[in-house]
């Protein structure tokens, strides 16, 4: 539902987008700052404020100053900002809160960026300063540094302030951005998504003050730290899954390797049927894991493509569901025979004392379990492509 309050220009430059959620004291400083901007920069450009459910009054005294108002009942940081985006008109949007907590009257140093070549300008707090007052200790020191070095780590973008409200990005980049996340963890899919889809990323000073609010502000620290944390992981594969995945994988083989013939000892330290267990339990565990990394990375295509040159898009190229079945049926194959060779011996013993063997029974039982699920797991994989490929060729 949205509201007209003014004629619009032909042409608008820049989109001022505010998510809204009982803002009446605050919203007309903010509206008198963005107009104060656009005046200074001499362009043409429009306010949307994106309502969440106010009852205070809001949407009514944003229509009056002029603003364009849409009203987003699907609550959430993120789904009030996406109504926002949906209405702007703008070939640059610049979003930030309603509670004056970001200084409008700035919005020029994002422009200007964005007119560089840049296609998300991101403000950093860290650098721009925050005022007493302004961000509680717990999220200054602990919160936001974390979330940020965590983020940093995971997806290699080099930006100190993932969590800044203030932004600007292209209207092309809002497209490729494909932002979907209704909470708070949009501020985090913003970046990730931006720099996954190969958008030229900067940061500007951003100087961060006490909302101006006479109530508690939105955010809830665990809450919202958590939905941050939990995204970052989720769309991290490589990290989540593989990495981990494949260091089980290679220490689990390497293991069962060295104890398939029976116990032995390394420096001293004597390695038995407990290691071997252990061995096997890594090598079938880290399987999964990493089976389950490409079967995620497969599932989050449509978001980040997967490089065909990275070891990934190796494999995938080289994947088909015969060739998977075929490898786990060696595999499997290979374990049923082992251990069907222990079967004809121990009966040819008479039923007898089988210990030497017990080695090995561990390995060729370990063997069949991963070929049986490599076969499983290959029929789920052509599955998922198969329905990328059905998608991309529409």
């Amino acid at each position: 539902m949205a509201c007209e309050a003014v004629p619009l220009p032909a042409e608008i430059a820049v989109s001022a987008v505010m998510p809204c959620l009982n803002e009446a004291r605050t919203l007309p400083l903010c509206v008198a700052k963005i107009r104060q901007a656009f005046a200074e920069l001499g362009i043409a450009g429009e306010i949307v404020v994106a309502d969440n459910g106010s009852t205070d009054g809001s949407p009514e005294i944003a229509s009056e100053l002029g603003a364009r108002v849409v009203v987003e009942r699907r609550q959430g940081y993120g789904s009030a900002v996406l109504a926002g985006i949906s209405l702007c008109k703008g070939q640059t949007i610049i979003m930030a809160d309603a509670d004056d907590s970001y200084d409008w009257s700035t919005l020029g140093d994002f422009v200007r960026k964005i007119d560089e070549g840049y296609d998300l300008v991101m403000g950093n707090r860290f650098l721009g300063g925050i005022e007493p007052g302004a961000m509680p200790l717990l999220h200054r020191y602990v919160g936001n540094p974390v979330l940020s070095a965590i983020a940093r780590r995971l997806y290699k973008i080099p930006i100190g302030d993932f969590h800044c409200g203030m932004r600007a990005f292209t209207r092309s980049a809002a497209e490729r951005m494909l932002l979907r996340t209704p909470g708070m963890e949009f501020a985090t899919e913003m970046v990730v998504n931006a720099a996954q889809a190969g958008l030229r990323i900067a940061e500007t000073p951003t100087r961060l003050y006490p909302d101006k609010r006479d109530r508690p502000p939105h955010l809830r620290s665990f809450r919202d730290g958590w939905r941050h944390l939990r995204f970052m992981i989720t769309y991290a594969p490589d990290a989540l899954y593989l990495v981990p995945g494949l260091s089980m994988l290679g220490v689990g083989i390497s293991g069962m390797a060295l104890l398939a013939g029976g116990p032995t000892e390394i420096a001293g330290f004597h390695l038995g049927i407990h290691f071997l267990a252990l061995a096997s339990l890594l090598t079938l565990l880290g399987a999964n894991v990493a089976g389950f990394g490409i079967l995620a990375k497969v599932l989050n295509a449509r978001r980040c493509p997967i490089p065909p040159q990275s070891a990934v898009g190796k494999v995938l190229r080289m994947f088909t569901l015969e060739r998977g079945l075929v490898a786990g049926m060696a595999l499997s194959f290979a374990g049923l025979a082992v251990n069907g060779a222990i079967l004809a011996e121990w009966l040819s013993r008479s039923r007898g004392d089988m210990a030497e063997t017990v080695h090995l029974a561990f390995v060729a039982t370990t063997l069949l379990v991963f070929g049986v699920n490599l076969m499983f797991g290959s029929f789920l994989l052509y599955l998922l492509r198969d329905g990328e490929e059905t998608r991309a060729s529409r």
